[in-house]
């Protein structure tokens, strides 16, 4: 009676031992944030070069920064693009499918049971059971129940675990950055919309005011105050002011089919009515900004070349542990025999114990470890230069904004100088004082300068969305 009992014993025993190795190694490098990476860098952080402009103030970006523009019409069209646009849906789907492979890679650290029923009509083999004479037919079994766990002695389970954990986490990030993208050109497009319609009626109104140039010139011709000269370079500048309305007229439209496609909708199917703006929305207030810390913590691609690169780390782990045995124990048991035999106690059967394997470490192995560190080694070199370029967009786009806002401060007071010289130049006319290709040119003069400052008020507008991308904003839930 004691045999069986002290055996059992024995078997926990060892397996108690084993349970303790497999929790005491982890082979490869525990992950964390390079000290040499440019993340940490001093200057990463430091406040923006751009930001100390009047345009610019030091406050954190609101997470849904085109509210601010408080724009309905605006808001609105993000909130459906966040709905049902469809890079919005490819990155949901890639999301779902990197937790369901770490949710697979997780299922390795389980134990696995399995179950069998085998019954069966034949004959045994006499000769194999040494017997000289045919054994008769007759019905057999062999059912069982079987359970097996892999010890992770040396790690791998959990450094896959790690792995696909950072990829989660980086399918994640990338989801955001996909909101980030789309709440930016969804804006961008509503500004290019707005602004091609607002240069449109500059450019309509120019053209309305040259047909009225046309008409008095006709009157003056046949009042005898004029010539033929005069009516042909008033047509001249007339036509020349219509030609610019097509190329605006397919601005806006394509800009408005943009936005059907960013909100998941064919061009026929967005109504008139979304896009009743003249204008290209635009802050008159300073810009929240923040600083490097802030950008850095705040923008997803940062954090999904950050993941990258903890999972990449992790599968050095991974391939380093493919170097060592691997030990797994299983337990099974069952009944087989005579089918009249189930369940008999001299049916039953079972069996507990380890399964050592090990593949002797080559060049290949070495090699496999070797292609897991120069693959972290190129993360962390994407991690740097993800890093880098988002400080260099940011700068660039505090830049380019405020060089626009100083660029359309100027337009706007040549437009105003126009305007006065347009008036002149007709009151000058109108007392014979200068000639009629005088009042021409003024009059070109500030129809140019209007149709600058119409489009440099949406080059402002963009400008400001452009900024708002730069800072990776939007994506918070």
């Amino acid at each position: 009676m004691n045999q069986p009992f002290n055996s059992l014993r024995r078997h926990a025993a060892s397996l108690a031992v084993l349970a303790l190795l497999a929790a005491c190694g982890t082979v490869g490098p525990d992950y964390r944030v390079p000290q040499q990476a440019a993340v940490n860098r001093p200057a990463a952080a430091a406040p923006f070069l751009g930001a100390q402009e009047p345009a610019f103030k030091a406050e954190p970006l609101p997470p849904r920064w085109w509210r601010l523009y408080d724009d309905a019409a605006l808001a609105s069209l993000v909130d459906r693009a966040f709905a049902a646009n469809t890079d919005l849906r490819v990155a949901l789907a890639n999301l779902a499918r990197a937790r369901a492979v770490q949710d697979e890679v997780a299922g390795a650290a389980d134990p696995v049971i399995g179950a069998s029923a085998a019954p069966a009509y034949g004959r045994a083999s006499a000769a194999a059971k040494g017997l000289p004479q045919p054994l008769a037919d007759g019905y057999s079994h062999d059912a069982g129940i079987s359970v097996s766990y892999q010890l992770d002695l040396f790690g791998k389970i959990r450094r896959g675990i790690e792995a696909a954990g950072a990829d989660r986490d980086a399918a994640e990030a990338a989801l955001d950055l996909v909101r980030v993208t789309v709440a930016a050109d969804t804006a961008r497009a509503y500004v290019d919309a707005c602004g091609a319609r607002h240069s449109l009626q500059v450019a309509q109104h120019s053209v309305d005011l040259q047909q009225k140039a046309v008409d008095l010139t006709v009157r003056r011709i046949r009042g005898g105050r004029g010539t033929a000269l005069d009516d042909t370079r008033a047509r001249a500048q007339l036509e020349q002011l219509r030609a610019a309305l097509p190329p605006l007229v397919a601005q806006a439209r394509t800009a408005q089919f943009r936005l059907a496609a960013l909100t998941g909708r064919a061009p026929a199917e967005m109504a008139e009515s979304e896009l009743a703006c003249q204008a290209a929305p635009r802050l008159a207030k300073p810009v929240p900004v923040s600083d490097g810390a802030q950008l850095l913590k705040r923008r997803p691609d940062v954090r999904q070349a950050e993941r990258a690169l903890a999972s990449s780390t992790a599968r050095i782990g991974v391939a380093t542990s493919e170097l060592y045995p691997s030990v797994s124990l299983g337990l099974s048991a069952g009944t087989s025999g005579a089918l009249e035999r189930f369940g008999a106690g001299n049916a039953f059967r079972w069996s507990l114990g380890p399964l050592i394997s090990w593949t002797l470490p080559t060049n290949a192995g070495r090699a496999r470890v070797a292609e897991a560190e120069a693959s972290t080694a190129g993360a962390l070199a994407r991690f740097d230069g993800v890093v880098l370029n988002a400080l260099r967009e940011t700068e660039s786009a505090l830049t380019v904004y405020a060089r626009e806002l100083d660029r359309n401060a100027a337009l706007r007071a040549a437009r105003d100088q126009s305007a006065l010289a347009s008036s002149q130049s007709h009151r000058l006319y109108d007392a014979g004082k200068i000639d009629f290709l005088t009042v021409l040119d003024a009059d070109r003069t500030l129809a140019t300068t209007d149709g600058a400052l119409a489009a440099s008020d949406a080059q402002v507008a963009a400008d400001q969305v452009a900024l708002f991308l730069a800072l990776g904003g939007g994506w918070e839930d």
